[in-house]
């Protein structure tokens, strides 16, 4: 795995951390581990997904749906962030 340069700088860890590892645990199986590793993993690809499919096809309520992946992405990064801390 790459190191987080955040962490080795400045000795905290910045918001992506455990994104690495989670997409390790998701491509072995291991699914309830990637989500208490990084739980944004599981809002984060399909956004990617959707965002895919949207540029290929036409597809209804396209903005709605990738504003709400996008926040809900936004708020588990948050919220996992915050909860390291206590």
């Amino acid at each position: 795995m790459l190191p987080c340069l955040n962490k080795k700088l400045f000795g905290f860890d910045c918001p992506g951390c455990g994104a690495q590892r989670a997409i390790s645990f998701l491509l072995h199986g291991e699914f309830a581990d990637a989500f208490a590793m990084y739980p944004a993993i599981y809002t984060i690809i399909p956004l990617l997904g959707f965002l895919l499919a949207d540029s290929f096809f036409t597809i209804k309520y396209a903005n709605k749906i990738i504003i709400t992946l996008m926040i809900s992405s936004v708020v588990l990064i948050l919220g996992n962030y915050i909860l390291k801390f206590i």
